[in-house]
């Protein structure tokens, strides 16, 4: 498995491109501004799209469901509690002074612990809502993509509609805490980091890390 991070767009979101080695089969990971960019990466790693994942609907995590749907024909996938959400991306969009076309409407709602499969690679999805209903993270063998979740440092804003700072807490101690230290967390927006390392040194993380000691 191979996993490529990809910065991108106004509001420095990371795209992720996850690749199974043997059969080249691979799923976009929230696909955001300027993600159209990276169908020349997708042809560099020969690698063809079958899956357009999104860890949750903010605008800015799904403002290129359009353009990769019609370039590759993937279906988009999305927690049925966010599909809402997705329905209003125009509307998030201008009121943070940006343009975003319609997303189409996800064929595969993601429930929590089913798997994708790309050829041998396990994607298995885990229902973390907090910062968004439906949020939701993909955790591989080594790495979970933890959408806006969890950040280095930090933890998803909680102050949008559909937040709640304690589901999103409960979220990352059941879901995320329960992983690997050695486990490489990527998030939505910053560096990656990993679970042994938030678990020590996230101040936000401090409450839960106690209370299950």
């Amino acid at each position: 498995m191979e996993i490529f991070t990809f910065p991108l767009g106004p509001m420095d979101n990371n795209t992720y491109l996850v690749i199974d080695e043997e059969t080249r089969q691979a799923a976009l990971v929230d696909p955001s501004f300027d993600s159209e960019t990276l169908i020349d990466e997708v042809r560099k790693r020969h690698c063809s799209v079958a899956y357009i994942l999104n860890t949750h609907a903010h605008f800015d995590h799904v403002v290129g469901n359009a353009f990769w749907a019609r370039q590759t024909g993937a279906p988009i996938a999305l927690h049925p509690l966010d599909i809402p959400l997705l329905e209003t991306l125009p509307f998030q969009a201008e009121r943070f002074g940006f343009a975003a076309e319609a997303s189409p409407t996800p064929t595969i709602l993601l429930q929590h612990n089913t798997t994708f499969h790309l050829g041998k690679t396990a994607l298995q999805v885990k229902h973390t809502p907090g910062h968004a209903p439906g949020h939701v993270v993909f955790v591989a063998r080594e790495a979970v993509i933890c959408g806006d979740c969890l950040f280095k440092g930090s933890i998803g804003r909680t102050d949008l509609p559909g937040g709640d700072l304690p589901q999103l807490l409960k979220s990352i101690g059941e879901h995320l805490l329960v992983l690997p230290d050695n486990m490489r967390a990527l998030p939505g927006h910053g560096p990656a980091t990993t679970i042994g390392a938030e678990r020590r040194n996230n101040p936000y993380l401090r409450s839960i890390v106690e209370a299950a000691q």
